[in-house]
């Protein structure tokens, strides 16, 4: 009896080597394209593999069809020292997001704290990077994101809201930083096509069909549900009027009038670095952070549990484990990126099987 193809082990370095090529031939500049590869390895590092190199050829899809802008123009336009609007030209979220950062960093060290919206981008990626790179710097960073309704509104029938994520990193001195890094919905669409190649049942209240009847059936399901309901799908708004209205770019009442154009593909969002040492000493405040996180991990453990974790410690693990072993690449995702490398004339890395 034959057993269906095991994944393949690739270094990360080489994944990402990789991965840059492909987006350089797919006509992103080599910074864009290493900047953007970056991104991707990230998140396959610590196990996001919905947001990791899985996303390589979908990328190239959206340069090849011009939704994203392989040679953008991206602009900086600020009137105060703590405040600037990035628009980004159509550029790819891993380009635009990651110069909002630099530059809400850079701002943050002058002023204390500082906050950069994004305006016309395509695609953000896993926005748990971007505040990851503030806390880097020893800056707590907070990120939120709009995108195209995709996901139920309490009380709308059919698709109203977007799925839209927040983020917040919290820099540690001897732990992992804390990262919070999740969406407004209760699923991801890609756990609703999962479900459906397997046939499996969904959670209820996770997903709902065209019209926004919750359903258990991946067949019937086509969008996600909000977060703990009119809670998921407040925030969904909210994060709406922080980024795309706040900046000049509204997409949700664009979406849902009568011009086309509102339904062409994009995002906004907005970023947030705030400097500890404009409250106070800040190595002060990452040994309260550590005592913090040392306190949480000391609780009691209940019944049936393996351990307590803050958020972001064992992604923090995972790619601990994966920058010394390699990452593990599904048949399929390395199917298309052989693929994709063939028609580009580029050479796939050497790779392992994962045991």
């Amino acid at each position: 009896m034959s057993t269906a193809p095991s994944k393949v082990l690739v270094p990360a370095e080489d994944l990402r080597t990789f991965s840059a090529a492909l987006l350089e031939k797919g006509g992103l500049s080599a910074e864009h394209a290493a900047t953007t590869a970056d991104v991707f390895v990230w998140a396959a590092l610590r196990g996001v593999d919905s947001h990791g190199i899985a996303r390589v050829p979908a990328y190239l899809e959206l340069l090849a069809k011009g939704v994203a802008n392989a040679r953008p123009e991206i602009t900086v336009e600020s009137t105060t020292a703590a405040t600037a609007v990035v628009d980004a030209d159509r550029a790819p979220g891993p380009v635009a997001l990651t110069a909002a950062a630099h530059e809400a960093v850079r701002r943050a060290r002058e002023t204390g704290i500082a906050s950069v919206g994004v305006r016309r981008t395509v695609h953000t990626g896993a926005i748990g990077y971007y505040v990851s790179k503030i806390a880097e710097q020893g800056l707590v960073g907070l990120g939120f994101v709009a995108g195209m309704p995709n996901m139920g509104y309490t009380g709308v029938k059919g698709a109203a809201v977007a799925t839209s994520p927040l983020a917040v990193a919290v820099p540690a001195r001897d732990h992992a930083p804390l990262l919070l890094d999740m969406a407004t919905a209760t699923i991801a669409l890609g756990k609703i096509r999962q479900a459906k190649a397997s046939s499996t049942p969904l959670p209820e209240g996770a997903a709902a069909t065209e019209d926004g009847t919750p359903t258990t059936d991946p067949e019937k399901a086509v969008m996600p549900l909000p977060l703990g309901g009119a809670k998921g799908s407040g925030m969904s708004l909210a994060f709406e009027l922080l980024t795309s209205v706040l900046v000049g770019a509204p997409i949700f009442s664009a979406f849902h009038s009568d011009d086309p154009k509102g339904r062409k593909h994009r995002q906004n969002a907005l970023l947030i670095a705030l400097d500890p040492a404009a409250f106070g000493d800040p190595d002060t405040f990452t040994a309260a952070v550590d005592g913090t996180l040392s306190t949480l991990k000391g609780l009691p453990v209940a019944d049936g549990a393996n351990g307590v974790y803050y958020p972001g410690e064992r992604s923090a693990g995972v790619a601990e484990l994966r920058a010394a072993q390699g990452v593990p690449v599904s048949p399929k995702v390395w199917r298309e990126l052989t693929e994709s490398a063939a028609r580009l004339g580029v050479t796939p890395p050497q790779t392992a099987p994962d045991a």
